[in-house]
């Protein structure tokens, strides 16, 4: 068995019946700090990463985080909604889709006309959808909300 299947397998006992009843009782909305807080603890491993050229807080911290991915796709599940399965089925196909240039027939010679590629076949995929971006500027302020409360809980402020 692969490591990533080893996540899966004990995310689904810790969330199962004998398993950890913290763990039970977490909601999407209950691991919203953590996922904030693992984002930024990222973060901080790649400034450590950049400085030292230690990558060791790096793996870590992006395993707490690939964590809150697993554990959110598990909730999902559980709930009827998506497995971790669609979700890497999902990012899969974003990926291919918006690099028509390596994984199709398109040409692009700089950085520069991938993004303005992937911008817009980003704005194609979205057509119908725009409503979910009155959404973020709210999400960007419980995430700022977060990170300062994760800040304050760590003594840093």
């Amino acid at each position: 068995m692969n490591e990533f299947d080893r996540l899966k397998q004990i995310i689904a006992r810790l969330r199962g019946e004998d398993g950890c009843p913290w763990d039970r009782e977490q909601t999407h909305v209950s691991l919203k700090p953590a996922c904030m807080e693992e984002a930024a603890e990222v973060v901080c491993g790649i400034n450590i990463l950049e400085d030292t050229g230690n990558g060791d807080n790096l793996k870590e911290e992006l395993g707490d985080l690939l964590l809150q991915v697993v554990l959110h796709a598990q909730i999902a599940e559980e709930e009827g909604l998506f497995t971790l399965e669609d979700v890497c089925r999902g990012i899969s196909e974003k990926m291919v889709r918006r690099h028509p240039h390596v994984f199709g027939r398109e040409t692009v010679n700089q950085s520069g006309e991938v993004v303005t590629r992937w911008n817009d076949i980003k704005k194609a995929e979205k057509a119908g959808k725009e409503w979910t971006d009155d959404y973020l500027p709210e999400a960007f302020e419980e995430a700022k909300a977060l990170i300062d409360a994760a800040k304050r809980r760590k003594g840093f402020e």
